[in-house]
Order: C-alpha cells, then structure tokens, then sequence
C-alpha cells in the first residue's frame, strides 16, 4: 500500500464533479464566454511556484477529462517527485474556453495535496536514519480523506486508518461510555471479528499496566511527555512474549518529532499533516 499512489478513478470522480459543480454554478465561466472565442485554442504549464513536494496529479488531469475530453493533459512529473521553484510539472492543451474553466479547480487539488505531500516529507526527513513511521490520521477534509491520504503516501508517509471500519481503536470516549477499559477490552476479545486488529489509546503509566495484559496489536500513547514516553517504551518491550506495534501522538510537531522518535516508538501520528498543512504554491502560464 505505501508505494500505490493511483486511487480508482471511481473514488475520484465524484469528489471532481462535486468542486465543478461548485465552481461552475448555474451558468458556467461567464467571463470567458464573453472574451474567448469558441475556436480559439491554447496551451497552459502547471508550474511549481514553490519548493516541495508534489500530489494530485489525479484529480487535476480528471478536472480536464470531465471539463472536455478532447483537452490534452501532457505530465511531465509525476506524484511523490521532488520539485523546485519553476518545475513545468505538466502541460495542458486544447480549447482556450475549457483550459480556463479547469484552471482553478486543478490548482485547488494541486495546492492542497501538494502541501500536504510537502509537510509529510519534513517529518519524514526529521526521523529518517529510525525505524519511526510518520502517519496521518482521520482528521481530514470531510470529502477528500482519499486524496488527502494519497498525498501523505507522496510525501513518504502512512495513511493510518482509512475509515472507522479499518481496525478497532479504542479511545478514551469509548472506554467511558463502555464501563471502563477492561470492560471494553473483555467485550472486544469475546466479539470482534479474529482479522481486525485492535488498537488501544492510553494516556497514563497506570492504564498501559492494564492494557498490556489483553496484548492489543498497537498501544497508541496520546499527549505522554517525553520522559512517560520514553518510560512506557520500556514497560511494553520488557513485557515477556509480547511485542505490540507502539504509537505516539498529540501535541506533535516539527520542533518535536526528533525527540519522540528517539524514545523508540514505532510509529508518530499526526494530525497537522493533513488539518494544517500550507497550500503549495503553483500557476498555470501561457508559456
């Protein structure tokens, strides 16, 4: 999964459609209908304004497939591929008329993955030389959750879960609303399902004693500092027989990551990447 960076076209359709129906409203690019003849023909460069990394390519070329087929979308550099200040990263041609009408939304997709894909490879370049995984999480655009992930994959990073339905992961509401955390962990170990895995979220040396003795798949220790990381690290790899993947977050960020990663977590979540990234900067010129 990490190095798949193409999403069924079938997931990606509506999510186009939705933002140029948005774009369009009820009567189309007015402005260039009444200054772009019909005949007229051009051609745009999407070009990075920035340096970076770059993600979808996808959505932007289907921008163009739905406008007008008969538009031609040349790429010149692909998704996850590094790029500095005036990188042609495609050429598009054909009608004047649809080269605007697809102009801003392909940017939109662009600008927004392209930042995250360049917010990922920072983390990544903090923890590299570790065994540390940078993930993102679900706390994404309501709508985009596909895209979104696919630029975190670009930008050498993990998806975490896709969706609710992923895995089981058991957050501090569920343990209240459940009568407590071993309540939950007994009623898991008699009812889920023997193929998902389980995910525990602790907060405390004291619940991580606890939990370690259901042997969840990955403890997920959320807003620890780096001393109760670094302690409850320890506690898990001395725990005889048993080795649970273990994750880090809350409170993540790039002034931090380095710290939590030497503690010997396997994996940092972070909801930045995908919440607060910066919009990449790009432009589509005439020549």
């Amino acid at each position: 999964m990490k190095n798949n960076l193409n999403i069924p076209p079938s997931i990606i359709e509506p999510i186009v459609r939705l933002a140029l129906n948005e774009d369009f409203g009820n009567y189309g690019d007015i402005t260039s209908s009444l200054l772009v003849p019909k005949s007229a023909k051009n051609k745009l460069y999407l070009r990075s304004r920035s340096d970076g990394i770059i993600s979808g390519i996808q959505p932007a070329k289907m921008t163009y497939e739905l406008i007008d087929s008969s538009v031609k979308f040349t790429t010149i550099l692909k998704d996850s591929y590094s790029v500095k200040k005036g990188d042609i990263i495609a050429v598009i041609e054909g009608s004047a008329l649809s080269l605007l009408a697809g102009e801003r939304i392909a940017l939109n997709f662009m600008g927004r993955l392209s930042g995250i894909a360049t917010l990922t490879a920072k983390y990544v370049a903090i923890v590299k030389g570790t065994n540390t995984r940078i993930a993102a999480t679900r706390k994404t655009t309501p709508g985009l959750r596909a895209l979104e992930k696919q630029a975190v994959l670009a930008g050498g990073g993990f998806t975490h879960r896709g969706s609710l339905s992923s895995s089981i992961m058991i957050k501090d509401n569920h343990i209240a609303l459940s009568g407590g955390i071993e309540n939950a962990l007994n009623t898991l170990n008699k009812k889920a399902d023997h193929m998902a895995h389980i995910n525990v979220e602790v907060d405390t040396i004291d619940q991580l004693e606890v939990v370690l003795k259901y042997s969840p798949d990955v403890i997920l220790l959320d807003n620890m500092s780096i001393e109760d990381l670094s302690h409850a690290v320890k506690i898990i790899k001395s725990y005889d027989g048993y080795s649970p993947k273990i994750e880090a977050s809350g409170n993540i960020n790039l002034s931090t990551v380095e710290e939590i990663s030497k503690t010997g977590v396997d994996i940092i979540s972070i909801g930045s990447l995908t919440h607060s990234p910066q919009n990449f900067d790009l432009g589509m010129d005439t020549n």
